[in-house]
């Protein structure tokens, strides 16, 4: 059974920086197109940045220049690297496994920004 935790949400100033960490586990990690989401209160789960198992990347156009997403397919980890945040990027984000039909999501963790 494929299994997606995430960790290193937090509340963070505008300004301020934090590292998502998502694990896979129960499976070929290097397989998985991998993506960050995130789902603000009142407003739909959105893709925030995904790369796929040849290492290629994509972003919102709200993050790019900020955020920066990679994987190390020996640690079965996919991580996003937030700069820059600011309060509109507060959400709950989520991590996403692609592979063939198959789609799984991980619990989420909160990231606030606020002072």
């Amino acid at each position: 059974q494929v299994q997606l935790v995430e960790s290193g949400g937090g509340l963070v100033q505008p300004g301020g920086s934090l590292r998502l960490s998502c694990a896979l586990s129960g499976s070929i990690f290097r397989f998985y197109v991998m993506g960050w989401y995130r789902q603000a209160p009142g407003k739909q789960r959105e893709l925030v940045a995904g790369i796929t198992s040849g290492g290629s990347r994509n972003y919102a156009d709200s993050v790019k220049e900020r955020f920066t997403i990679s994987r190390n397919n020996g640690k079965n980890t996919v991580y996003l690297q937030m700069n820059s945040l600011k309060p509109e990027d507060t959400a709950v984000y989520y991590c996403n496994a692609k592979r063939s039909t198959w789609s799984g999501w991980g619990q989420g963790t909160q990231v606030t920004v606020s002072s």
